[in-house]
């Protein structure tokens, strides 16, 4: 299905209008008006692009303003964006194969964290030996923050039982928490306590925060690291006008994760709680675990995301709720839903 304009919460297909529950537009942000305005007197002040490297003579304090904001927002030391989330997570991973003897993985991670040879932390339902032995080695754990076909992030509990011959390094991509979980979306990377010599965030910031780019989060000396990498040093940054954005946006993100809040509180309390859906009220995914309720939905004229991660896997149904939805919307998805 094609659309011609940006889809929010109503798309036109061949002339007819459908509820659009799909997008990644969790804050609603794209065609937020006031978030808008701020992009376009950024985009006066800073140009529609800055094709020059972080590390030129010339340094603008667009990146100054944005990154001291996430890095208060995230909870971390400090930040650095750079164009993607996909390149955040690559950048990350390059840099830690210098810094690790193995790595494990805790899910079915997205491809930005992946790497060769990595391990898996859980095998048949108990930690990995490999963890568990007493062989002095420097470990990184690669996670979703919130994995997929999940509504709660990543429990991070047996990070405790690992053992303390291990050093680990915990990275973590938070592409959808980040601006949806916590205090006013400030992710998870805050709230990990566990015992570890490195946490390491990364995110795009393309989804709940609404501009095109990626953030890693860490403490001071890994971004400095980061910041060293050939493949940093020789590409654009985010375009600034954007990352000017993410400070000015401050109170537009908070107030339009309450909004986002309030619809999933309301969603919770008429939705029909059985087999046939996933949900849980602190996260803006519902998944579908009935693949004739996709259709059931096309037929009210509600649209919800279905696409293949991996070529061979099965569809991936899910009903993604947004700030800009409203009480109405959300009404008619759920009358459908509890019909089943």
């Amino acid at each position: 299905m094609k659309v011609d304009k940006f889809p929010d919460r109503i798309i036109e297909i061949d002339q007819e209008q459908y509820l659009y529950f799909g997008g990644t537009a969790y804050l609603g942000l794209p065609t937020n008006a006031s978030f808008q305005n701020l992009v376009v007197q950024n985009i006066l002040k800073w140009g529609t692009t800055y094709g020059s490297s972080r590390t030129a003579n010339i340094q603008l304090t667009a990146y100054d303003a944005g990154e001291s904001f996430l890095a208060s927002h995230v909870g971390s030391e400090s930040t650095v964006t750079v164009s993607s989330g996909m390149l955040a997570g690559k950048l990350v991973v390059d840099l830690m194969k210098k810094q690790t003897d193995c790595f494990f993985h805790l899910n079915d991670t997205h491809n930005a964290i992946q790497t060769e040879n990595s391990l898996p932390v859980f095998l048949n339902g108990n930690l990995n030996n490999r963890l568990l032995d007493s062989k002095t080695e420097r470990i990184t754990i690669l996670t979703d923050g919130v994995p997929s076909f999940e509504t709660k992030p990543a429990d991070l509990s047996f990070l405790k039982n690992i053992s303390k011959s291990k050093e680990i390094t915990l990275v973590i991509d938070e592409s959808h928490s980040l601006g949806i979980t916590n205090k006013n979306g400030c992710g998870i990377y805050s709230s990990i306590s566990f015992p570890l010599k490195r946490k390491i965030m990364v995110s795009s910031l393309g989804k709940a925060f609404g501009l095109t780019g990626g953030v890693i989060a860490g403490d001071l000396e890994f971004i400095n690291q980061i910041k060293e990498l050939e493949t940093f040093t020789s590409a654009a940054g985010m375009n600034p006008a954007f990352v000017q954005t993410l400070s000015d946006a401050s109170a537009i993100y908070n107030m339009q994760h309450q909004k986002l809040l309030d619809n999933l509180n309301y969603i919770d309390s008429i939705l029909v709680k059985d087999g046939n859906v996933k949900f849980d009220k602190t996260y803006p995914l519902i998944y579908l675990l009935s693949n004739e309720l996709v259709e059931k939905l096309k037929q009210e004229k509600i649209i919800i995301a279905s696409f293949r991660y991996k070529k061979e896997a099965e569809p991936l149904n899910r009903i993604v709720v947004t700030a800009n939805h409203l009480k109405e919307d959300l009404d008619k998805l759920v009358s459908v839903l509890n019909k089943n």
